[in-house]
């Protein structure tokens, strides 16, 4: 989407996102320190909020050089710092969801964000095999069998995939790979945690972030405000490292179910087809009980208490919770039931014998 031009001693004012995500409780919890994100896009910019975090990534394009840190689109440079600038300092400067984070740039598209399918599949592959954690997407094309093998790949090796859903266009329908299965794909919300009026409309979108009037950092040392789901699925994507680092024993498809059943439902109650299972809550993410997936063997921290409300979100329970709860204790593999149960029949059984020995010896007298 457009962008428009931000100053520096105003930016960390102006991202209002960081309040309504209470992304200062959930800092004092996890920074993402540990996690690499994979940022699959135009490239990006050594910006200096964001180069401490910044390393040395790849470019994918045909013929391309470089190792990702460049960026004259500007787009790559807007997503990686929503998740990982780290600002000047404390009160300047843009400020990521996961500031201790690391980003790695994969650049799969041209100067005019026009992206390559074959780089973005073949990126895909790369950040799997290059420590990335999370991958963020911010981009859609046409179904392919090269990209939906990557990013079933990815998520085999326990990758996080984040996809932004799309902005309306004529078609008003979602790209891939936001459309596959196993992705989390990302719409967003606006200013007043409202479905945004451009964020795409369908049964796959899993979450909604922030998209309206988005502050974040541009190439070279500059700043703007950005619209979109493309802005969107980063803060998401920052948000997943942030749980990665909280639950480093939990697998990808976990980190995906705790950040989809602590959402904040804001449409019609349960799943919808405009923002999924709700709004993103980051602190909710990092401290709620969640119920694990059915057959997942994963730990965290913060195990469940109750059972899950099926009528809202698949494991969600007690998202205000932040202490462990009472769980009903299992019954022992082994139990008195049964021997206190034969006891009382044999009982039964005698009390019969005796009452009938004693009705014949009276029938006898008779």
């Amino acid at each position: 989407m457009p962008t428009a031009p931000a100053y520096a001693d105003s930016v960390r004012n102006d991202e209002w996102y960081l309040k309504s995500l209470n992304v200062d409780q959930a800092h004092s919890i996890s920074k993402g320190s540990g996690v690499t994100v994979a940022v699959i896009d135009t490239g990006v910019y050594p910006h200096p909020d964001l180069q401490r975090n910044l390393l040395a990534g790849v470019n994918l394009l045909p013929g391309g050089k470089g190792d990702g840190r460049a960026d004259q689109d500007g787009h790559g440079t807007n997503v990686a710092a929503l998740v990982a600038a780290h600002g000047k300092n404390s009160t300047d400067g843009a400020l990521g969801i996961a500031p201790a984070s690391k980003i790695l740039p994969i650049k799969a598209a041209n100067d005019g964000n026009q992206f390559s399918l074959e780089a973005m599949a073949r990126g895909i592959g790369w950040a799997a095999d290059n420590g990335a954690k999370v991958i963020n997407i911010s981009a859609g094309t046409g179904p392919a069998d090269d990209l939906t093998d990557a990013v079933n790949a990815a998520i085999d090796e326990d990758v996080v995939v984040v996809v932004a859903a799309g902005n309306y266009s004529k078609q008003a329908i979602m790209d891939y790979p936001a459309a596959l299965d196993g992705v989390l794909a990302v719409g967003s919300t606006d200013r007043n945690g409202k479905h945004a009026s451009f964020s795409v409309v369908d049964n796959r979108v899993d979450i909604c972030a922030p998209g309206k009037d988005i502050t974040t950092a541009e190439p070279k040392d500059r700043y703007a405000d950005v619209d979109g789901t493309s802005v969107s699925a980063p803060i998401v994507a920052g948000a997943a490292a942030l749980v990665r680092a909280k639950f480093p024993n939990i697998s990808g498809p976990e980190v995906i179910h705790r950040l989809e059943a602590t959402a904040d439902d804001i449409g019609a109650p349960g799943r919808d087809d405009q923002c999924g299972y709700g709004e993103l809550n980051i602190v909710k993410a990092l401290t709620a009980e969640v119920a694990p997936l059915q057959n997942s063997t994963a730990s965290a921290a913060a195990p469940a208490s109750a059972t899950a409300d099926e009528g809202t979100k698949p494991g969600y329970i007690d998202p205000g919770a932040t202490t462990g709860g009472a769980v009903p204790e299992a019954a022992p593999a082994s139990s008195s039931t049964p021997l206190v149960l034969g006891v009382l029949v044999g009982l039964v059984v005698a009390g019969g014998l005796v009452a009938l020995v004693v009705l014949r010896q009276r029938r006898r007298r008779g």
